[in-house]
């Protein structure tokens, strides 16, 4: 049986300091303080008066009662004092309840969209290099899957490390006024608390390599009932091979249960009997002090039976509350190194407005981070207003790097890139992207109308023919103008089961009207029409450069015939510009890019010949 392939990680240690540990949970209580002040001090004062409450119902109330009427008190007072609980309880339910469902459900929204804003702000202003850096990318994941669930759960921890404190104070006194030796053995849970902690730790041990094994069994589920694996999965013989790797995920999961299952399974016995065993000897204990030495009344009996169990149990759980923190910490560590992070691209808001003019790249090399060769070496190139650029060349030979530099995504390793004389950096960021109009080969839909979507933005007034006139120049406005909605149609079915579903080169189509529809004064397209035949691709770049009359364009092509439309082609390999020039010029050199245009169209004459055939 062939096994997948998998990278042994290292396991997260615990590396936080105890000051760091605090640090972290204060850091989160404080933002949660500041979006809804309310919140928590109700919260807390809450947990307080509800251990106290429990504390003079179920156990003060009970002693006071059984021992004065053991007593012989009057009836009538213990009567009132029960009312009075009674009606105390009834009022601090009601108010809670108000708490519960009408007012903490506002404050937790403001808690939620105030973390995840801030994480929503810090993400678009991150450098893209960032998203391409696995380690900060996972960070950045976990802080998006787990900050604001992690921040709730801060709250939970103290809130209950709040009433175990108050219930333990409360229920401690009176145990101790009864008889000081109880003292002693309500204090054996802690030493089943830390049996607790040490089987948590080893369940979260498991849980770590279980997931593994989870993910890679989930994925063969998928494999079964996922559209996009249906037509291999009957026309080959992949289900069977799936269903063998299935095989073994399970093997991994009994081996996984006979590792842990009887270590936890003991640890689980001790720290559940314990409280158990606590409760048992301080019951016999209790009984000989009430009948045969007689220093206690019914009612110390019962409270000492029902309330050593209370407290072993809050003292077992009181270790375990407090590793809590720690784990807290170890996610919330993610959401402020995120947020923490400084870009290296920082948006100037304070920078120069920027207007159209010559862009220039000045002897930049670039390299991204933990790669071993430049991506970009020592490129000059100077773009003036209103020519039009082809960028050429294999995969991988920088292309696409280059843009995104040009579009103040990368900051250079070395040399500078321009616009009119001034360094990108030193402009107004939002101004800057104004004068540009971009579609990437990659480009997104969104799961919203047509129109948005090529817009970008709301529609407003006089919208509907600026996006249909764009989509006539795209080629798209055949398949739009079929749609149910128009270009008011949604695109995905994700939230809207009328939805539109476009094929790969359809979308394209709707990806290329936002240039149409923009009037930026310079436009760059990365290879957006790879999608596209090569006659619809040629038609799309004659409808372009009648479009972009009098602006800049920029564009990657993977087929140079479309080149052969430009003032001026860049043709790079291995990160250098090796030939530039206009198309004329190139072809009569002779050179590498001559030899490439050959070869291309040669290909597509015998495409069509065996079309044609």
């Amino acid at each position: 049986m062939i096994r997948f392939k998998r990278k042994e990680k290292p396991k997260k240690e615990n590396t936080l300091s105890g000051r760091r540990v605090f640090s972290n949970n204060l850091y989160v209580l404080k933002i949660i303080q500041r979006v809804a002040p309310s919140y928590l001090p109700t919260y807390f004062l809450w947990s307080v008066t509800g251990a106290i409450l429990d504390f003079f119902i179920y156990t003060w109330m009970m002693r006071k009662v059984v021992n004065d009427f053991q007593l012989g008190e009057p009836v009538e007072k213990l009567a009132a004092i029960i009312l009075a609980l009674l009606v105390g309880q009834i009022v601090f339910d009601v108010f809670i309840n108000i708490l519960r469902k009408v007012v903490y459900p506002r404050y937790q929204q403001k808690i939620v969209a105030a973390i995840e804003q801030s994480l929503f702000e810090k993400a678009s202003q991150v450098e893209l290099e960032c998203y391409e850096n696995p380690k900060f990318y996972d960070k950045y994941v976990r802080a998006m899957d787990n900050s604001y669930q992690r921040c709730m759960d801060v709250v939970n921890t103290a809130d209950m490390l709040i009433w175990r404190v108050t219930s333990i104070s409360t229920n401690a006194l009176i145990l101790i006024s009864i008889d000081p030796v109880l003292a002693l053995v309500a204090l054996i849970p802690l030493l089943i608390g830390y049996v607790r902690k040490y089987r948590n730790r080893m369940q979260k041990n498991r849980d770590d390599e279980r997931r593994p094994i989870d993910r890679r069994q989930a994925y063969v589920q998928r494999s079964f009932y996922l559209g996009e694996y249906a037509k291999e999965m009957r026309l080959t013989a992949m289900p069977k091979l799936m269903i063998g790797y299935y095989a073994e995920t399970l093997k991994e999961h009994i081996a996984l249960q006979k590792k842990y299952g009887y270590k936890m399974a003991i640890l689980k016995t001790i720290g559940d009997t314990g409280p158990d065993l606590v409760v048992f000897l301080a019951g016999l204990y209790a009984a000989y002090c009430t009948l045969i030495r007689g220093t206690m009344l019914a009612g110390d009996f019962l409270v000492v039976f029902n309330t050593v169990g209370q407290v072993a149990w809050v003292l077992a759980s009181l270790v375990t509350t407090l590793e809590d923190f720690r784990t807290h910490a170890l996610y919330i560590e993610d959401y402020r190194y995120f947020l923490d992070y400084q870009p290296k691209i920082k948006k100037n808001t304070n920078g120069v407005r920027a207007s159209a003019g010559t862009l220039t790249v000045e002897g930049v090399t670039f390299r991204y981070t933990g790669a071993e060769r430049d991506a970009l070496q020592n490129i000059h190139m100077t773009i003036r207003p209103g020519e039009k650029i082809a960028l050429v060349g294999h995969n991988g030979s920088g292309k696409s790097t280059l843009v995104k530099l040009l579009l103040h995504l990368y900051e250079p390793t070395e040399g500078a890139v321009k616009l009119n004389g001034i360094p990108l950096a030193d402009y107004d960021q939002d101004s800057l992207m104004e004068q540009f109009s971009v579609v990437f080969q990659d480009f997104k839909l969104f799961s919203l109308s047509v129109a948005e979507n090529i817009l970008l933005r709301p529609l407003k007034e006089g919208d509907e023919e600026r996006v249909t006139e764009a989509l006539k120049k795209s080629g798209g406005w055949e398949k739009v103008s079929t749609l149910k909605n128009g270009i008011h149609t949604t695109l995905t079915r994700e939230f809207d089961d009328e939805g539109a579903v476009l094929s790969g080169g359809e979308g394209q189509k709707v990806s290329l009207a936002r240039i149409f529809a923009d009037d930026a004064p310079i436009i760059i397209l990365d290879e957006p029409s790879s999608a596209l035949d090569p006659i619809a691709e040629y038609q799309m770049f004659q409808n372009m450069m009648e479009a972009c009359e009098g602006r800049t364009l920029i564009f990657i092509s993977h087929r140079l015939a479309s080149a052969a439309l430009a003032d001026h082609v860049y043709l790079l390999e291995d990160g250098r510009i090796v030939e530039d020039g206009s198309h004329r010029d190139l072809m009569e050199k002779g050179g590498r890019y001559a030899e490439l245009f050959g070869k291309q169209a040669e290909n597509y004459v015998k495409e069509v010949s065996a079309r044609e055939a």
